[in-house]
């Protein structure tokens, strides 16, 4: 790898940004991707598919073969309260390869982000709601019904969070599968964090489970 390509590597990498590296296998070329270039990039269907699913892997174009080699930061997951889901929920999420984070105040949270609300007290999830908006985290989940929701969106709207904001925290929380005890819960919640995160945003599952919470 040339100086130049593993230093753009190394500067990516350090800000938390996803790049990925394609090298032609028959003469050892390469060029870098950073994750904003993907898009406008000629390859891109398989450069997103390979990002989404955090996976080196080789392909083929016009004959050639291209070893795609992907450099994604670990992905994160927030959790604010200590409560009996957070119990179930931390030890699934390091099974499944998430620095995981239990919390009550703000921390350094970015894109790669998944971030949890499950206190259910309005003093700590709302302002750790804002700030997981603000901060573009790649899911953005709070328990608590339809009702209770309802009653934290005008909360959060005198706060100034706009609707496009809103419309991306996933309340009630988790996938539906009929979830009750804090480990289905648990189960419910990661499933519905890892569709949003390897799933293109058109199959992203939109439907939610734990509403039993008032």
């Amino acid at each position: 790898m040339k100086d130049e390509t593993l230093s753009a590597l190394n500067t990516e990498r350090a800000a938390r940004r996803a790049v990925i590296v394609i090298t032609d296998v028959a003469n050892g070329d390469q060029r870098l991707i950073k994750a904003a270039d993907i898009a406008a990039d000629p390859l891109h269907p398989d450069l997103d598919r390979q990002l989404r699913m955090g996976k080196s892997g080789m392909i083929e174009v016009d004959g050639k073969k291209l070893f795609l080699n992907v450099y994604a930061p670990t992905a994160r997951l927030v959790i604010t309260g200590a409560v009996h889901i957070s119990q179930a929920l931390a030890p699934m999420a390091q099974s499944l390869g998430y620095d995981v984070y239990v919390v009550d105040p703000r921390l350094n949270i970015d894109r790669y982000t998944a971030f949890v609300a499950l206190t259910h007290d309005p003093k700590i999830d709302d302002p750790a709601l804002l700030h997981a908006m603000e901060r573009d985290c790649f899911y953005i989940g709070a328990l608590g019904s339809r009702k209770t929701h309802g009653k934290r969106i005008d909360r959060l709207k005198a706060q100034g969070a706009t609707e496009q904001q809103l419309s991306r925290i996933h309340a009630p929380i988790g996938l539906s599968i009929g979830a009750v005890s804090p480990a289905e819960i648990a189960v419910a919640i990661m499933a519905q964090i890892t569709a949003i995160l390897r799933l293109p945003s058109e199959k992203n599952p939109k439907d939610a489970v734990v509403e039993k919470v008032a």
